[in-house]
């Protein structure tokens, strides 16, 4: 049988904030078409790893690969990750479509537009297209946030807290669409405190403990998670 494509390869990543060391020397592998739930207390550096699995901050020391392409310095690769942050970071002064666009163009999107309104519509936010993000509710705003995340369509998604903000609906809304990504082949790593998510989207499970990567079981997508090794920490 043959191995797994990497979708995410991590060797050696450190990250350090003045004297504080958030991330040490862990190496971590994360399959294609793969879910992998990040746990950990509050502080404990997951949405550190997330930002440095996203190229969007840099580590003191160590490499992130895309599909054995390496992160950094490498604009074009990024069109490979799509991120939905803990703060939605949307701009204040733009609707909610033209945030959209901005993005689509950004990442090279053929007829933007288009590709916009349909995804405006598949989030259930095609009645809003035109208002600001500070005139819609914390939950939509989180709706819009997913849209520009997959608006160029990438292989690997990348999530901070994504179901925080979003009532019953919204969560069981966010929760099918991870589930249909990842039938269609995306990879998914997504940072959450929701046990009940964590049984039911993850295929391994994570926890960032004193700035390292700990496997604790693998899910399948159900199963609770029982802490026990090590996860290619170097």
């Amino acid at each position: 049988m043959s191995q797994p494509r990497m979708a995410i390869e991590v060797r050696g990543l450190s990250k350090v904030f003045g004297q504080r060391s958030v991330l040490s020397d862990l190496s971590l592998d994360v399959a294609e078409s793969d879910s992998v739930a990040l746990t950990g207390a509050n502080g404990a550096g997951k949405t550190t790893l997330l930002r440095c699995l996203a190229a969007v901050t840099r580590p003191t020391s160590g490499e992130v690969r895309w599909f054995g392409t390496s992160a950094a310095g490498n604009p074009a690769a990024r069109r490979l990750i799509g991120m939905v942050a803990h703060e939605s970071r949307l701009y204040p002064h733009l609707t909610l479509r033209e945030n959209l666009i901005f993005a689509a163009r950004m990442t090279d999107v053929p007829r933007p537009g288009q590709r916009v309104d349909q995804l405006l519509k598949s989030v259930g936010m095609e009645a809003h297209a035109q208002r600001l993000p500070a005139a819609i509710s914390k939950g939509m705003v989180q709706r819009v946030a997913v849209a520009r995340a997959l608006v160029h369509d990438p292989p690997i998604l990348l999530l901070d807290e994504p179901f925080s903000g979003l009532d019953a609906q919204g969560s069981d809304w966010l929760a099918k669409l991870l589930l249909e990504l990842r039938g269609r082949g995306r990879t998914i790593c997504f940072a959450t405190h929701d046990a009940e998510k964590v049984r039911l989207l993850a295929g391994r499970v994570l926890e960032v403990r004193s700035g390292r990567v700990w496997e604790c079981g693998a899910c399948a997508g159900a199963g609770v998670a029982q802490a026990e090794s090590l996860a290619r920490a170097a």
